[in-house]
């Protein structure tokens, strides 16, 4: 292991979680992590990996290197000032709330009229609950190149990380990859549905979608070829898969797609200014 981490979960939920499987015993020690949530039930099964708790922040704060701000967006401006007088000029945040700007963080942490810019906006999907997740990040001004190194180290305990500019480019991510998983279930519903309609079990068609989906998703992602050569590639003209590409067309799929990350993101954007008020 590499020199143990101090860190910080402040809320223990489901990406704490996840976070948590992927670090322990790799990046840090469990007495090495220190978890805040006021839920009881909570804070038990964090005792019992052998982490520190407690029901709200209080001066273990100031021992931790970095903080993972893991709250819901409702109540992150009251916890980050509750955090506040345990902050470290060397102090690491990272944010992985949804629809919190990092303006709007740096604001709450700083005094005096002096934003903390050391601070790492994230945006994480569900598959990071299997490791799987897609993350993006943008880092504030206040972030060096190895606070950076740093947090992508982290974030990779749960999937991959790409690094974007800034909190506009986070609400396109919201959009694509934050929301994506949701489009993804629902293709999948509509695929299983089709084939059960088709004369399949619900099980025949729920192993042969997600089969199809998992081995197309790798075959594109390990391929140099674009999605779109792909698809020509396996669609013969006069064909069944040309029959059905050509209804998705008709109907207007790439234009439903592109209104639908559309709104997500100005949904995200809404948000952001609503929670950073």
């Amino acid at each position: 292991m590499k020199t143990e981490l101090s860190l910080a979960l402040i809320g223990g939920g489901n990406m704490a979680n996840a976070l948590a499987s992927g670090l322990i015993g790799r990046r840090c020690a469990a007495g090495n992590v220190h978890v805040i949530d006021p839920g009881e039930a909570v804070r038990a099964r964090w005792d019992a990996l052998g982490t520190t708790t407690a029901a709200a922040p209080d001066a273990r704060l100031a021992e931790c290197r970095v903080w993972f701000f893991a709250v819901k967006p409702q109540v992150m401006a009251e916890v980050v000032r509750q955090c506040r007088p345990w902050l470290r000029p060397d102090t690491l945040i990272i944010s992985i709330a949804a629809g919190i700007p990092g303006e709007a963080l740096a604001r709450w942490l700083g005094a005096d009229g002096q934003p903390y810019a050391r601070i790492v906006r994230c945006m994480p999907n569900t598959p990071a609950l299997i490791a799987c997740g897609m993350t993006g990040m943008a880092a504030l001004s206040g972030v060096d190149e190895s606070d950076r190194a740093l947090a992508e180290e982290l974030l990779r305990a749960v999937g991959e990380v790409i690094w974007v500019d800034d909190d506009a480019a986070i609400d396109a991510v919201t959009a694509v990859s934050g929301s994506g998983p949701a489009y993804v279930f629902l293709f999948l519903e509509a695929l299983i549905a089709a084939g059960i309609e088709q004369g399949l079990t619900p099980e025949q068609s729920r192993q042969l979608a997600l089969g199809t989906f998992h081995g197309a998703t790798q075959l594109a992602a390990l391929s140099p070829d674009s999605p779109a050569v792909l698809r020509d590639r396996v669609t013969s003209k006069g064909g069944t898969t040309a029959a059905a590409l050509a209804v998705f067309q008709d109907r207007g799929l790439p234009d439903i797609m592109r209104e639908a990350v559309d709104a997500a993101a100005r949904r995200a954007g809404a948000l952001a200014r609503e929670f950073s008020a």
